[in-house]
């Protein structure tokens, strides 16, 4: 089937902040809109809105027909305790949801309540749309394709990281809804990951929106561009791509510069003509009614004359100051502006694995003999499921190795975003987490230091785990620049970081003079970040090129 949703004026807020205002969208068959804007701009609870999960404070919402179904894959797999691989998918695909409203019908039928035909055969169109009289057949297959060898009765809750990425991936490939909402579908995903999914959404009939932060991504797949402009208070459609959106944003932004820089101008110079005629008469004014016992007759008229001409002048240009069409000043972004704080050199041999073996579960990492040296950049990508959190964790000592060696060398001070974000992820406040790594800085530049990151009073006393991804993300960047570090650790690091944040990001490792160890699959920032060596880990091996 295929399906139009509508949106027309949504407003939203959280609280009495406004997030948008005035919002107005077709999402067609075939279209693929990236919604772009800076964390908190409203970019989830615009999903929320357009899957029925939350409620506008304005506005109205239709879907075309009515009973097409929206599918909303919300950023993060939620594993839920004692739910198995196979009941996982069929809860993001829809089906489980389906079949339940398919049961119930069908009770119906069999206690002859009135309309259950009707009922009963609506429930069986959805869920044969969704695909749930295959679904169990698609799964095993997809699940292989995708290399996701364990058994699909396994609880989600056993699966590693990279696989619970991949059973995500699993649940997009698998759905059929006739409108797709997607939130950071490019999140944990490797590069062959990444490149299953461009060919699932370009490959879609169905109406899309998505939120990324991969730009390569948004560039392949993207359409069109909606952006939430949380600085500005605008709301702007952008065609032709993501490309298109980068050239056409920075146009106007410098048109709207120049348009008020013309208007401030204009305004400052007539507002000066006007104060200058003003001076004018009231000096004339003066200057009359000293000489005003002069007998000049034809003195005092010419003197009066003056200083009248001097006031209509003074009103004609103010006149022309309220005929001006008023510009606004174009409000400027919060910008991260990130650095990496340096600590003193460490000694000249960084880090070491010699003949490293560990095995976890059915998976062994090594033998593994690696050195990492000072001021060495290097990238290591591979797989998910591959070894590159393990191998980052060998190096770093908190493996523990069933054979070979590890070592820090002399002088090394560690700084990591890890993965998980772990150290923002507990019950304390984000204050009192962020003061445990830093115990010698006052409480009053921690959040300053915070706040330059974004993260504000109502963030620094919640609890760390209650923040958002992204939120996590800036809290432990933040971390980089509050303690000095000289060797810099990244595991995935874009995940839940904003278009902005990740620029500003490559901007810091650009500058930044010490070691580094970075693993990513954004290939624009594979691209951008000066490295001066590769490694690919594959099934728990390693090699360099």
């Amino acid at each position: 089937m295929t399906a139009t949703l509508v949106a027309k004026d949504l407003a939203a807020g959280h609280g009495d902040r406004s997030l948008f205002s005035g919002l107005d969208l077709v999402v067609a068959p075939g279209d693929v809109i990236g919604l772009v804007g800076a964390n908190g701009a409203g970019k989830s609870t615009l999903l929320r809105l357009f899957a029925g999960l939350d409620t506008p404070e304005s506005g109205a919402l239709r879907l075309t027909p009515p009973t097409a179904t929206v599918g909303h894959l919300p950023q993060e797999p939620e594993r839920r305790p004692g739910e198995s691989v196979r009941e996982f998918l069929a809860r993001r695909t829809g089906v489980a949801a389906a079949q339940r409203e398919l049961d119930d019908t069908t009770q119906a039928l069999v206690d002859e309540v009135a309309g259950a035909d009707d009922a009963y055969a609506t429930a069986l169109d959805r869920w044969l749309a969704l695909g749930g009289a295959d679904l169990d057949e698609r799964a095993e297959e997809v699940a292989a394709t995708l290399g996701l060898t364990i058994g699909l009765d396994l609880p989600m809750t056993a699966l590693s990281g990279g696989q619970a990425a991949r059973a995500g991936l699993a649940s997009l490939l698998l759905s059929r809804y006739d409108v797709f909402l997607l939130d950071e579908p490019t999140n944990d995903l490797d590069l062959d990951g990444l490149e299953r999914l461009e060919r699932f959404v370009t490959g879609l009939r169905a109406g899309t929106v998505l939120v990324s932060h991969d730009r390569e991504f948004l560039a392949r797949t993207a359409t069109k561009i909606l952006e939430l402009d949380l600085a500005q208070g605008r709301i702007s459609l952008y065609g032709g791509g993501y490309e298109a959106y980068l050239e056409e944003r920075d146009v106007a932004r410098r048109h709207a510069r120049e348009e008020y820089e013309e208007y401030s101008d204009k305004r400052s110079a007539l507002e000066g003509r006007a104060q200058m005629q003003r001076g004018w008469m009231d000096k004339g004014v003066k200057n009359a009614r000293r000489k005003a016992t002069d007998n000049d007759k034809v003195g005092r008229k010419f003197r009066s004359e003056a200083s009248e001409k001097q006031a209509a002048k003074a009103r004609q240009t103010q006149r022309m100051i309220e005929r001006l069409d008023t510009v606004e000043e174009p409000r400027k972004e919060w910008e991260l502006r990130m650095e990496i704080a340096a600590a003193p050199r460490s000694g000249s041999v960084v880090a070491t694995l010699r003949d490293a073996v560990a095995h976890r579960g059915d998976f062994t990492f090594g033998p593994v003999s690696l050195q990492i040296d000072w001021a060495d950049r290097v990238a290591i990508t591979g797989a998910n499921g591959s070894g590159k959190s393990t191998l980052l964790a060998a190096l770093l000592g908190r493996l523990p190795l069933d054979e070979g060696h590890t070592a820090l060398g002399p002088g090394v001070i560690v700084g990591e975003v890890d993965q998980a974000r772990g150290l923002f992820d507990g019950a304390e406040p984000l204050l009192d987490a962020f003061q445990t790594a830093v115990p010698e800085t006052e409480p009053a530049e921690i959040r300053t230091l915070l706040a330059k990151f974004g993260l504000k009073a109502a963030h620094v006393l919640r609890p760390a785990a209650t923040l958002s991804p992204g939120e996590r993300t800036r809290a432990a960047l933040a971390l980089l620049q509050g303690r000095g570090v000289n060797l810099l650790v990244l595991d995935e690091p874009t995940n839940h970081l904003d278009l902005a944040a990740i620029e500003q990001l490559e901007s810091a490792l650009d500058t930044y003079e010490g070691t580094l160890l970075l693993v990513t699959h954004d290939r624009r920032m594979l691209d951008a970040v000066r490295t001066t060596r590769r490694v690919e880990i594959t099934e728990g091996r390693l090699s360099e090129r």
